[in-house]
């Protein structure tokens, strides 16, 4: 009896590791998944970031120079769009004028990853296909002034309705869908 039980079972055992191996392969499949999501969670979190940063740069520099708050209003900047200013303010003394130049220069710099550039000369940080965007007082007068820093995000989601920086440039999906938004508002009067 003994033996027609061993028998009957022959194959049982090379089934049931077969499940096991099936189920442990799906297990590993959901935690590679996860990770991938995870990974970019944190992308999206670190783009996040970096635009909050450079938005609180400009409006601190805009604070320091009060006096040319109108140099600092633009429609959108990024992507290497402003060219280098004439004079280099952190190695010799600046007008507000050329402050300002130099100022949105560098903060473009920052928004495109410019500033930290790897061994190559490619960008190593900054933002994804980023359009930057101030708004204020035309004249340059105390005032509300807001900063507006459009990105492309990983994820096709409805577009943003609470600025339009960078709507409708193309660089954020056919109906923007892809486009992230950071604003910041604040009040600043001139020195």
């Amino acid at each position: 009896m003994y033996a027609k039980h061993i028998a009957g079972s022959r194959g049982l055992t090379l089934i049931e590791v077969l499940i096991t191996l099936f189920i442990f392969a799906i297990g590993l499949l959901s935690v590679a998944g996860m990770q991938a999501i995870a990974k970019k969670a944190n992308f999206e979190a670190v783009q996040r970031t970096t635009a909050t940063f450079v938005a609180y740069d400009i409006i601190e520099r805009m604070r320091a120079n009060g006096d040319s708050l109108a140099l600092y209003l633009t429609a959108g900047v990024g992507g290497e769009s402003l060219s280098a200013p004439g004079t280099d303010c952190s190695a010799a003394s600046c007008t507000p004028t050329q402050l300002a130049a130099y100022d949105m220069y560098e903060w473009e710099r920052a928004i495109d990853g410019r500033s930290e550039e790897s061994a190559d000369g490619s960008s190593a940080g900054g933002l994804v296909l980023p359009t930057a965007c101030v708004t204020g007082p035309a004249a340059g007068t105390a005032g509300a002034y807001t900063v507006a820093i459009a990105w492309r995000g990983s994820n096709a989601l409805t577009s943003p309705t609470i600025n339009d920086c960078g709507e409708g440039s193309g660089n954020y999906g056919a109906s923007d869908e892809f486009r992230r938004v950071l604003v910041v508002a604040t009040f600043i009067t001139p020195t």
